[in-house]
């Protein structure tokens, strides 16, 4: 499966994003697909994942309650909405595809990833 991340950009903290990342090849819809996020000089983080049946989004502490991941499969796309967005958030977000079943937040658990896109914040 091919993925192809869009939607970054610069934003002002408490604004909002929203991240698209499109999937083509095999079936998007038995996939679990997740964000993660790496920020300048930091190691690659889960933001949040979501299951092929869209039942119990899973989110990193530190976005809960600002962030929202969904899923049209009829389109082939998960999205990121991104609300009350902080400098903290600065980063490239990617999308994962995962070809097993259940959330996990560690990324060598995920078969295949997109570009990247870039969000950057300011305070």
């Amino acid at each position: 499966v091919q993925l192809q991340a869009s939607g970054g950009g610069l934003v002002q903290a408490g604004g909002s994003l929203r991240l698209s990342c499109a999937a083509s090849g095999r079936t998007f819809s038995t996939y679990v697909m997740g964000w993660f996020r790496q920020a300048p000089g930091k190691e690659r983080e889960f933001v949040a994942g979501i299951s092929r049946s869209r039942v119990s989004p899973v989110y990193a502490d530190s976005v809960k309650g600002r962030f929202t991941i969904s899923r049209d499969n009829a389109k082939n796309t998960v999205y990121l909405q991104m609300n009350s967005l902080k400098a903290e958030d600065t980063a490239v977000y990617y999308c994962a595809a995962r070809d097993h079943p259940g959330v996990v937040v560690a990324g060598r658990e995920y078969d295949y990833w997109g570009q990247g896109t870039q969000v950057t914040v300011s305070s």
